[in-house]
């Protein structure tokens, strides 16, 4: 067949950017080609009678960036294909590219027909890509969070979905700021030669004016109050404002101001108080100024109707609420609500229940005929679902081993108000657990996290073992508290659950380092290292260590500082959890040595030395070993610890006792220590409390030489060999104020703390012991620990006071005739917020009132007479480093007539522990 087109096209399908429109045509020509392409004469088929032919060459023309032969094979056609003229193939061809959203505009033309043979070209016009974008109108900080937001990048093809996409995230963003008439443009600047098909974008944003909620005006509430239910439904954050009804208010105020009620009123109530008492209509507006959020709006109608479900209105349903602006352009809202009926509770019958008598369910379920009606609340009685904080029927059940346990509560009877339920009990066989599963850690051995589990294969399944192994395992310290997982699997045809544990590693060994010039004293430095998840029993096999062995759960460390010629310390100290392997018997070593020397700033300046080469020395060490107690319950252990401390003192006098200041003192003692904990975790505890009673004993020389006359001795004889019996205690509780809310569970916590120490002797015939004091005031960093002295801190005051005001310095050193105190009282109120629970930096802030005393005997003690303080601060634990923390604590007692706070206030510091 001769060419028909000779250097010609004949258009077959055109498709522009307007969009597709493939229809049939009901006549015998087909249309003309486009501008541009020339008219042909001739054409081998007509409308009326189709042909079929076979597609010989594809050619794809016009893209500058894409790859030929991907879009080819996108489009659907391919060389040797059938197709039919006229046909419905061209038009699919288009439909597939232009679904790809790069392009302009899309056409199909033949360039030539042979005989059967058929030769095609796909014009494409190609969407321009970005080569630059910038937000217009707003500031960089939100232009920052959009491009993230959005996911624009260079090099991206322009499509009408990136105006789109771009548009729904700035309108959402500033719609939570109380924006709702934000507007989004999307202007598209071609670059000029040589770019090739690029542009720039622009996004003009005008955000509008924020809308404010006016008022909410409440309609077809009679049961419950409109402020009621507007601080249901308020943002807790938000605070009321308040508003005068009606105009003669203002009238009413002037009157009230002169008479002697308001001023009567007043002088025991605030303002606001003084004006609702006096004045009924006042009242506070709980969304004045608030901005407006749409999707808190939805959130506070939901509230709305769970509250009026709660007060016994099953049937309250909001009918319709309008929006409309106030004269200031703001928002006002009303909303008609129609309440129906209060309800109560009828007869409650349980079935189906076979292990607990319908007596223990109803008393645990705690619902009486009469109460008002309360779905919800009689759900979560129920355990439907399960409740972290147990105590409902489900919990019941679950602590048993009934898993597979199920309630559904049925309405059977409606009778005016009174609505009778029947709860009905699937209480299924009891589950085994098969097998448990551990995942996630990667540097911990598995037998450390299985030692911890109260969940063991072969016994009953329980909900409350469950949750205490979740609490061992954060207890533990190697790993993220916010995400250990766990994960019953239950198989119901056998009766068995198998449950899978996941935690996430974390960093925990501590590293101090710190060094400097002290000037008189020279070098200065400290060098510590902690290991928290050690492994002994490798130190032996080198390709363990990573920099040493690790993943038995044991601890070691090692530390030594320096003050140059003025002291230095060395000490080391190695826990074993479980001793033996089999139970909870943690086993510690310790030993330390410490040199003092008094004279090395007279020393270093050449000064006259009184007492040359004085020094003071110690060597120490303690074996303990504790056993968890299965009574009074588990959380209960006790600790037997022995103690040895050998002081050697050359002309050094720091203990106010004339006389001492030659000779060696031994110190033996043995302490018993009764402890109980179940707080949640370590580093920021929620729930739980903490408590520890102590008693540490010196053999009783005196008791056993009843005849020796200890006082006609020398000073230094008679504390050769130490004795003193001495007593502590200390409680703590943590109590949650709010729900966690967020993906790592922030919630405002109550700290509550009680301490108190007492140091005694034996019988009268023997001299106090300077050893085993106590030292209160200051942030507990201190060297006292080398004169076997406890630190005491209160923030807001100095290391020296007593409960004698006339004995007070305002300078570091002590008061005359100051040894430490035996007995002291302390107790502290925090509130605690996280502000991130991250592993890797755990951060919280807190306010606190402490009020604490040291007191010298017996003679001085007044529990009542305290010192107080109050104060901010702030912890960061960042697992290489530990426990940073900073408090800034103001001294209530210290402030003076006609001085400031500044004058008052400390601020503390504190690193690797939380000072007692």
């Amino acid at each position: 067949m001769k060419k028909l087109f000779p250097k010609s096209l004949l258009a077959v399908v055109l498709c522009c950017s307007a969009g597709i429109s493939v229809r049939a045509q009901q006549r015998d020509t087909l249309p003309p080609p486009p501008p541009g392409r020339p008219q042909t004469d001739i054409t081998p088929f007509t409308l009326s009678s189709p042909q079929q032919f076979e597609i010989a060459e594809i050619a794809v023309t016009g893209t500058e960036f894409l790859d030929k032969s991907l879009l080819l094979s996108l489009s659907g056609l391919a060389v040797g294909d059938k197709v039919v003229l006229p046909g419905d193939h061209f038009a699919k061809a288009i439909q597939n590219l232009w679904g790809q959203r790069l392009f302009s505009n899309i056409a199909i033309y033949i360039t030539k027909i042979e005989g059967n043979k058929i030769f095609l070209e796909i014009e494409l016009v190609e969407k321009p890509r970005m080569s630059s974008f910038t937000f217009k109108g707003v500031k960089k900080t939100e232009s920052d969070d959009f491009i993230t937001k959005t996911g624009l990048r260079k090099g991206q093809v322009i499509t009408d979905a990136i105006e789109q996409n771009t548009l729904a995230v700035v309108k959402k963003h500033f719609a939570e700021k109380g924006y709702r008439n934000v507007s989004v443009r999307m202007e598209v600047k071609k670059d000029p030669p040589p770019a090739i098909n690029s542009a720039t974008v622009i996004f003009w944003v005008d955000k509008g004016h924020k809308v404010k909620v006016n008022d909410i005006h409440m309609v077809g509430n009679y049961a419950l109050a409109d402020n009621v239910l507007k601080k249901k439904m308020k943002d807790p954050k938000e605070t009321p404002r308040f508003t005068l009804y009606p105009e003669m208010a203002d009238a009413w105020v002037d009157s009230m101001a002169t008479t002697d009620d308001y001023w009567k009123t007043k002088s025991y109530l605030s303002p606001t108080r003084t004006l609702q008492k006096l004045n009924p209509y006042f009242r506070p507006n709980f969304f004045a100024n608030a901005k407006f959020n749409e999707v808190k709006y939805d959130e506070g109608k939901e509230k709305l109707i769970a509250y009026y479900n709660s007060k016994g209105f099953r049937d309250m349903q909001i009918v319709e609420d309008t929006l409309y602006p106030s004269a200031k352009g703001n928002l006002n809202i009303e909303l008609r609500v129609d309440e129906g009926r209060k309800y109560y509770f009828g007869n409650i019958i349980w079935r189906g229940n076979t292990i607990y008598s319908d007596t223990v369910l109803s008393r645990g379920l705690g619902i009486k005929k009469g109460d008002v009606y309360n779905l919800e609340l009689l759900n979560k009685r129920l355990g439907n679902p399960p409740g972290p904080e147990g105590g409902d029927i489900g919990s019941l059940y679950m602590d048993d081993g009934y898993l597979f346990f199920q309630v559904e509560p049925v309405e059977i009877g409606i009778r005016g108000d009174t609505i009778d339920y029947e709860i009905r009990i699937q209480e299924g066989p009891q589950a085994t657990i098969k097998d448990i599963r551990i995942a996630g850690n990667e540097k911990t051995n598995e037998h450390v996290v299985r030692r911890e589990l109260r969940t063991l294969p072969g016994e009953w399944f329980s909900r409350q073992n469950l949750i205490r192994s979740q609490r061992e395992i954060s207890q533990l310290g190697f790993f993220n508290p916010e995400t250990i997982g766990i994960n019953p699997v239950p198989n119901m045809q056998e009766g068995t659950v198998d449950i899978d544990y996941k935690v996430e590693e974390r960093a925990n060994d501590q590293l101090e380092l710190s060094a400097g010039w002290g000037g008189y004293i020279g070098l200065t430095g400290t060098l510590g290292v902690t290991f928290n998840n050690f492994s002994l029993r490798n130190i032996f096999r080198k390709e363990t260590w990573d920099p040493l062995p690790s993943g038995d759960g044991q601890k070691l460390s090692v530390r030594i500082s320096s003050n140059g010629k003025a002291y230095r310390s060395y000490n080391f100290s190695f826990t074993e959890p479980w001793l033996g392997g089999k139970k909870r018997n943690p086993f510690s070593v310790s030993f330390y040595s410490t040199y003092q020397n008094p004279n090395a700033f007279a020393e270093y300046y050449n000064q006259p030395v009184p007492n040359p080469g004085a020094y003071f020395r110690v060597l120490g060490g303690s074996v303990s070993l504790g056993k968890q107690l299965r009574w009074p319950d588990d959380f209960f252990s006790l600790m037997y610890t022995i103690n040895y401390q050998r002081y050697k003192l050359k002309d050094f006098n720091y203990f106010g006792l004339e006389g001492f200041d030659n000779g060696v003192a031994n110190n033996l003692s043995l302490r018993l220590t009764l402890a109980r904990s179940s707080v949640d975790q370590q580093i920021f505890p929620r729930s739980g409390s903490s408590f520890m009673l102590y008693g540490q004993f010196t053999p009783p020389y005196s008791v056993l030489n009843p005849d020796k006359d200890y006082k006609s001795q020398a000073i230094q004889e008679q504390f050769k060999f130490i004795e003193y019996q001495k007593y502590r205690l200390n409680a703590e509780w943590y109590v949650p104020l709010s729900k966690p809310s967020g993906s790592d569970h922030k919630s405002l916590v109550l700290k509550v703390a009680a301490k108190f120490g007492y140091l005694g002797r034996y019988n009268n015939r023997t001299t106090l012991s300077p050893f085993g004091r106590f030292e209160l005031g200051g942030d507990g960093l201190s060297n006292f620990a080398v004169y076997d002295r406890d630190i005491i801190s209160q923030r807001g005051y100095p290391v020296y006071y007593t409960s004698n005001p006339k004995l007070n310095p305002e300078s570091s050193g002590p008061p005359p005739g100051y040894s430490g105190f035996t007995m002291f009282n302390k107790y502290v109120v925090e509130l605690r917020y996280p502000f991130s629970l991250n592993p890797s930096s755990t951060i919280f802030g807190l306010v606190f009132l402490e009020a604490a005393n040291g007191y010298r005997d017996f003679k001085e003690y007044d529990p009542f007479r305290l010192r107080r303080s109050v104060g901010v601060g702030a912890r960061f634990y960042l697992p290489m480093f530990g426990l940073l923390g900073f408090d800034y604590g103001i001294g209530l007692d210290r402030i003076r007539p006609g001085g400031g706070l500044k004058d008052a206030a400390k601020f503390t510091f504190m690193l690797g522990f939380e000072p007692e």
